[in-house]
């Protein structure tokens, strides 16, 4: 069993809303190219660096789709709904606040702002 975690690179005045419709165009397959975010760079590579996406996962894995489909303003993380994942939700929560990145959940519909 999985869930869903959206890293997006919203507008601060962006209400949620905005975010969810963000959210909807950013898994679109007609999706914008453009130059990288650099918040959504360094938040990826942070995150793989402590949770790596590629290659054999194993046992201890949080994805349970790798790699992390990575946007010029977004990532979308599949996760194991397991008690493996909790470290790597609090990564991803504490690494969304430092780099001043929202996080949907699509799931329960929830925006979090840094």
């Amino acid at each position: 069993m999985s869930f869903d975690l959206v890293v997006l690179a919203a507008d601060a005045v962006a209400d949620d809303a905005a975010v969810r419709e963000m959210a909807g165009r950013c898994r679109a397959a007609d999706h914008i190219d453009g130059e990288l975010d650099e918040r959504v760079v360094g938040f990826y590579e942070r995150l793989r660096g402590r949770f790596p996406d590629h290659g054999a996962g194993g046992p201890d894995s949080p994805w349970m789709s790798t790699p992390l489909a990575v946007g010029i303003d977004h990532v979308f993380l599949t996760m194991s709904f397991s008690e493996r994942s909790s470290p790597a939700i609090e990564t991803v929560f504490a690494l969304a606040t430092e780099f001043g990145l929202v996080v949907f959940d699509p799931q329960s519909d929830d925006v979090v702002r840094p």
